[in-house]
């Protein structure tokens, strides 16, 4: 009974006239006890009328004065300092005004009855303000006593960061009435914190956290990151302290994030693989990137994509005229629309979107699509990246990635394209597959098209190089999430397997930042940091899933797939780097490509696809990009010394 009671009462609050009403006999009180503290309980030498007179005029005016500041109006069980705040303002000018009104009409009058003595005035000030900040405090307590007893099971909660940012954690998971958190203890790092208190919750080191929260426990508490100012390496080495006692870790969102401006509980989230991603985000911010693509057309092709959507978004604040979002993918394409009219209202008052559906390894179709919106800026990120379907598929990543890519690039340059981008990858450094091969020669095709003379260049063609990106259709991640989903197990090609990562958002910042400074003829790489090794990275995504490896959960190594290397380049062995004004961004100085043996390749792979015939068109790519050696491949045999390459 009590309990359904509790239940019905939290969605259910108090009129804020019966708190007013409580209020002003909290007044009554205060200043009767006032007024017997003033002649230590003489009543005998107290006079009645002028009792209930001051009585009258300070209740009075303090009532006024709760109207006035909206004083009664908060809810009680969330009282706040805040709401202390307002009744001292409520009850020091309620006081002052009455003193000085009284004062004033005595001596205007000249009857000292009309005097309220300062004394009790003072008296009064401090009893009411007491009297009225404690009985809210009684009821906050009070109903968060029954509200956590009430339920069966409580949470128990470490919230690691006794700053600011953890004693608003704190207040959101008080204030969440469905469900029931008992907070054990603040987990600080900072020495001159440990072993003080702080709201009532003692502050501890993270040893002692363990020895008296985790160790021998049966029920395990949540550890809550709320660390606004903590750096990636030190989030990593606290996730993986507790991640090996099998505790849970969750994190809260940026400020910029919370809920009007208010942490709530439901937003507290567990932690993912992408808020461990070990190294510092790249940020690339140049004003004149929105200079050069403000009132200008957009052409972005494999716009549905990743990629391409996130290339998008971040073009669509520049204002350019219009943007063109070309894409195959007919449903991921309207989904693209819809999402981008609902989320960029403001910036589509300025921008026009326009959607066309198309293949860009067909000619006439891109040919119609650029003679009707004639584009100043290209971004191509139309591709197939998966290295085991294109190794099984050397036709579709021909077609696609290297005639696509010459079909958009020959286009540009007849219609005076302002700047070509192309979204290339690390697989296309010394390329062990068909799928990095493919985007090698599509960089080769593309800088040829650069005029030598600097001067002269009608349309700069640009190519960036980048590697994995996490949270993209297909990506890694995507699929150990699945495979932990649907219990395991998670599979990894190689123990040893390493890669580089980075964020969508990261990547599209590169392709921006390489149209901008691009003269023409560059390969722009980052700086990608460390990289990321596999097997670490799915041991760890199990573990913050909460499950445990070899146990819920089975890690299996399923050996190399076709065209797969132990780890990536971004440049190959005859490269070298050129700095740019960001110190993370470089310049890949590669050897001009042999413009006339390249077309030569390039009509003869248009050949090849009418015959069908993949082991020759690997054959000829291989002529071209000598560095490609195929690896746990059936083109590996292509690689033999035996094998005469082709005469073009």
């Amino acid at each position: 009974m009590i309990e359904q009671l509790l239940k019905t009462s939290a969605t259910r609050f108090a009129s804020s006239y019966l708190v007013l009403g409580i209020d002003v006999i909290i007044c009554i009180i205060s200043w009767s006890v006032a007024y017997l503290l003033r002649f230590n309980f003489e009543t005998g030498v107290l006079n009645r009328v002028d009792f209930l007179y001051c009585l009258s005029v300070v209740v009075g005016v303090r009532f006024l004065f709760f109207l006035l500041l909206r004083s009664y109006q908060g809810i009680i069980r969330h009282t706040s300092l805040e709401d202390v705040t307002l009744l001292v303002y409520a009850v020091l000018l309620s006081g002052c005004v009455t003193g000085l009104g009284a004062f004033l009409l005595w001596q205007w009058s000249g009857r000292v009855q009309y005097y309220i003595p300062v004394s009790i005035l003072l008296i009064d000030f401090f009893c009411c303000l007491v009297l009225l900040s404690v009985s809210r405090f009684m009821v906050k307590a009070i109903y968060r006593t029954l509200m956590a007893g009430s339920g069966k099971s409580r949470q128990p909660v470490l919230i690691y960061g006794a700053g600011m940012t953890g004693l608003l954690t704190r207040k959101a998971l008080e204030q969440d009435s469905s469900q029931r958190f008992v907070i054990l203890a603040f987990i600080d790092d900072n020495p001159y914190k440990i072993q003080k208190v702080i709201q009532g919750v003692k502050v501890v080191s993270r040893q002692e956290a363990y020895e008296r929260y985790i160790r021998n426990q049966v029920v395990l508490p949540q550890v809550i990151l709320a660390m606004g100012a903590a750096d990636l390496p030190q989030k990593n080495e606290i996730t993986e302290f507790f991640l090996q006692y099998h505790v849970s870790i969750k994190t809260i969102p940026t400020v910029g994030e919370w809920i009007g401006g208010e942490l709530k509980s439901s937003q507290i989230r567990d932690v993912r693989i992408e808020d461990l991603l070990e190294r510092e985000p790249i940020r690339v911010v140049n004003p004149a990137t929105g200079q050069q693509l403000r009132n200008q057309v957009v052409l972005v092709t494999g716009a549905a994509g990743s990629i391409g959507s996130e290339l998008v978004r971040q073009v669509l604040p520049h204002q350019p005229r219009t943007i063109v979002l070309l894409d195959q993918a007919e449903s991921a394409l309207f989904d693209l629309e819809f999402n981008l009219r609902r989320d960029f209202k403001t910036a589509l008052g300025y921008t026009t979107l326009l959607l066309k559906i198309g293949d860009v390894a067909d000619e006439v179709r891109m040919q119609h699509i650029f003679r009707a919106t004639q584009p100043d800026v290209v971004f191509h990120a139309a591709a197939y990246k998966h290295v085991p379907l294109m190794e099984q598929h050397p036709y579709e990543a021909v077609r696609t990635n290297v005639l696509g890519t010459k079909i958009v690039a020959d286009l540009s340059l007849r219609y005076s394209v302002r700047k070509f981008v192309m979204i290339s990858t690390d697989k296309a450094v010394n390329p062990t597959n068909v799928m990095g091969a493919t985007k090698r020669l599509a960089e080769m095709y593309v800088q040829s098209l650069n005029h030598p003379d600097e001067q002269l260049r009608q349309t700069r063609f640009i190519a960036t190089r980048f590697g994995n990106v996490l949270g993209s259709n297909g990506s890694v991640l995507t699929v150990f999430r699945q495979q932990i989903q649907a219990g395991g197990p998670v599979t990894v090609t190689h123990p040893d397997i390493i890669r580089y990562f980075m964020t969508i958002p990261e990547a599209c910042q590169l392709v921006l930042e390489a149209g901008t400074m691009g003269l023409g003829g560059e390969v722009f790489v980052f700086d990608m940091g460390e990289p990321v090794k596999i097997a670490e990275l799915a041991r760890k995504m199990i573990h913050l899933s909460g499950y445990t490896v070899g146990k819920e959960i089975q890690l299996v190594f399923t050996g190399l797939r076709p065209g797969e290397k132990l780890f990536e380049e971004l440049l190959n062995t005859n490269e070298q780097t050129l700095p740019t004004h960001h110190p993370k961004i470089m310049i890949a100085r590669i050897n001009p490509p042999d413009t006339p043996k390249i077309n030569a390749v390039l009509d003869e792979l248009q050949d090849r696809l009418l015959e069908d015939d993949a082991n020759k068109m690997v054959q000829l790519i291989k002529c071209m990009v000598p560095e490609y050696i195929s690896k746990n491949s059936v083109f590996t045999a292509l690689d033999s010394p035996k094998t005469e390459a082709l005469e073009l």
